[in-house]
């Protein structure tokens, strides 16, 4: 597994002492659900170990500077801290870096949910020109000229080191950035306790009022759908639109996770809100006008003591370490 750091010393409590003891809780998930893998990429040893090196090898790039760990970094739940990344010759990204933790669970990738394995998502950065702009096959013959990367590609798929091992090895590694050990799961099992300002945050985060939960749902906070959020009235991107060239999915992008929220700033598909309290101020506006912008998005008021309280929660999906 890879944690990240947690800053709150977590108070265990006695087992049960916590059980229902709000109603919305009583059917919340308390583990994550099992990882499918496809049966032509079952994980071992050797897979990962290598997936975990190519990962951080910039000679995937055509110009040999940019890697997955450049936009995807450990230190920031394997998303990055910047709007956006940049790719070759320094040119800009177009959207904000997702977090990899638990992205073994994600049933549709990229953020018009357009790639439904990892193992396809791992072309995407070799197709992009501002990214690493280096078609698949050259970058396979360029790292099989490693005699470490040939060695243990025998060892993991049992074949020379070609696109069908970059993919599958990648994606091996990517699948073991689990995440479901934050002070919230230890509160869910009976083994912590929020603090008062936590807990409130929380109640606040699953009420009707605020709507929060039925967006970012379950034990990954994100129930995987699309949704536009008001975030403008006309996209530059625009979103699912770019896959179906429906005009109803114009500006419409998958929700993300909040798990590891507090470490994957700034915030949505742009980058362009920089702070969790910011966040929230958009959401309490009630948003832009758009044609396809949700209907839960309604807006609401918020003391600067309830924005504290949820932002306090948030900060309890981050990583132990």
């Amino acid at each position: 597994m890879f944690l990240f750091s947690c800053s709150e010393e977590k108070e265990i409590v006695a087992p049960n002492k916590q059980a229902n003891k709000y109603t919305f809780l009583e059917n919340f998930p308390r583990e994550l659900p099992k990882i499918e893998y496809p049966e032509d990429n079952l994980p071992n040893e050797d897979r990962i170990r290598l997936g975990k090196l190519l990962f951080s090898d910039k000679r995937l790039s055509r110009t040999d500077e940019i890697s997955c760990a450049s936009c995807h970094i450990s230190e920031f739940a394997f998303a990055d801290n910047t709007p956006t990344t940049k790719g070759v010759d320094g040119l800009d990204g177009t959207r904000n870096s997702v977090s990899l933790t638990n992205v073994a669970f994600q049933k549709r990738l990229l953020r018009e949910g357009g790639v439904p394995t990892l193992e396809m998502q791992i072309l995407v950065p070799f197709q992009e020109h501002n990214e690493f702009d280096l078609n698949i096959v050259a970058a396979a013959e360029k790292l099989g000229k490693d005699s470490l990367y040939q060695y243990l590609s025998q060892l993991a798929y049992d074949r020379d080191l070609d696109p069908f091992v970059l993919t599958r090895s990648i994606s091996a590694f990517e699948r073991t950035l689990i995440g479901g050990d934050s002070k919230f799961d230890d509160y869910l099992n009976d083994k912590a306790k929020l603090t008062t300002e936590e807990e409130r945050g929380m109640v606040l985060f699953f009420s009707d009022s605020l709507a929060c939960s039925s967006c970012h749902s379950g034990i990954l906070f994100t129930s995987q759908e699309f949704a536009n959020n008001g975030l403008y009235e006309s996209y530059k991107d625009n979103g699912k639109q770019r896959l179906t060239g429906l005009d109803s999915d114009n500006g419409v992008f998958k929700i993300p996770s909040l798990r590891n929220v507090s470490k994957t700033a700034p915030y949505m598909h742009d980058g362009s809100i920089a702070t969790l309290d910011a966040v929230l101020e958009h959401y309490a506006s009630g948003g832009k006008p758009h044609r396809n912008k949700s209907k839960l998005i309604n807006g609401f008021v918020l003391k600067s003591s309830d924005k504290k309280a949820i932002v306090a929660f948030l900060n309890t999906l981050t990583e132990n370490q």
